[in-house]
């Protein structure tokens, strides 16, 4: 057998890098035969977790009633009713935490932004200007930080509709693993917190509605910790691994949701638009 060449031994080494990519690569011991590495799904592979298409019960074949095929009248107006379902457009969500706060604040009124939080805030709405997408709506926390963040950003689009939301307030979604010492909320806000921020999640996670025909630029002003519940449920991540994403304040989070229901992190907790010396997280 033929020794390898340096090139060939960095082939090989290479081939345990790049994993079940699709390759094309020589037979180094010779014979002149081309050799395929298969995709990962044209092999017995089999994934660790697997990806739950009817996520947010919208799949369109979970929508239509099943009925039993006697004839073609039947297969037609089975597939007139799964083709009203059918979803054309795509969800984007830009979901912004909150500028800096007075943390020393005894009640909510009084943790309001620092000075530096509505600098975050002000950067933050003139990058969602130059991202220049047409929002279709701003919704904010009802909590007295995250108002006046999205006022600050709202003075940008004056033509965006708002409203309030208290399922969007700061809490704590579920216990959280690992755990954090220094942070031990009672269970009974886990169960309260918990369940609000699920339904927030459900009211603004899923596919676009058959009849919208425009893809939707949402904003959604609100917390650090249900920023990252979200992103978690919304990746179908393990929902307990939020606490070890990281966000900055007034940083720009943004998941597009695909007709098929297929979902997409395009960015977390992005700062990039401000200044060094603005960027903070705690």
């Amino acid at each position: 057998m033929p020794g390898l060449t340096k090139f060939q031994k960095y082939a090989i080494s290479g081939l345990g890098v790049v994993g079940g990519a699709a390759l094309l690569y020589y037979n180094v011991y010779g014979g002149g035969e081309s050799m395929h590495v298969l995709n990962s799904w044209t092999t017995n592979f089999t994934p660790s977790v697997q990806w739950e298409h009817n996520w947010d019960r919208r799949e369109p074949k979970s929508l239509v009633k099943p009925v039993k095929i006697n004839s073609e009248s039947d297969e037609n107006r089975y597939n007139e009713d799964l083709a009203s379902q059918k979803v054309t457009a795509t969800r984007n969500l830009f979901l912004i935490r909150h500028g800096q706060y007075n943390t020393n604040g005894k009640t909510d009124c009084e943790r309001i932004l620092t000075n530096l939080g509505r600098i975050q805030a002000e950067s933050t709405g003139s990058r969602l200007v130059e991202l220049n997408y047409p929002y279709t709506l701003i919704v904010r926390s009802t909590m007295s930080r995250a108002q006046e963040t999205s006022k600050i950003i709202e003075k940008n689009f004056p033509e965006v509709p708002t409203k309030d939301d208290s399922l969007l307030e700061e809490g704590a979604p579920i216990p959280p693993e690992p755990p954090v010492g220094h942070w031990k909320p009672e269970n009974y806000q886990f169960f309260q917190d918990g369940a609000r921020i699920e339904a927030a999640f459900r009211r603004y996670f899923h596919r676009a509605d058959p009849k919208q025909t425009q893809d939707s630029y949402t904003v959604l002003v609100c917390h650090a910790n249900v920023i990252r519940y979200f992103v978690c449920r919304a990746l179908q991540f393990p929902p307990e691994a939020w606490l070890r994403l990281s966000l900055n304040h007034a940083s720009i989070t943004w998941i597009r949701i695909s007709p098929s229901g297929r979902v997409t992190l395009r960015c977390l907790g992005d700062t990039g638009h401000m200044l060094p010396q603005n960027v903070t997280a705690n």
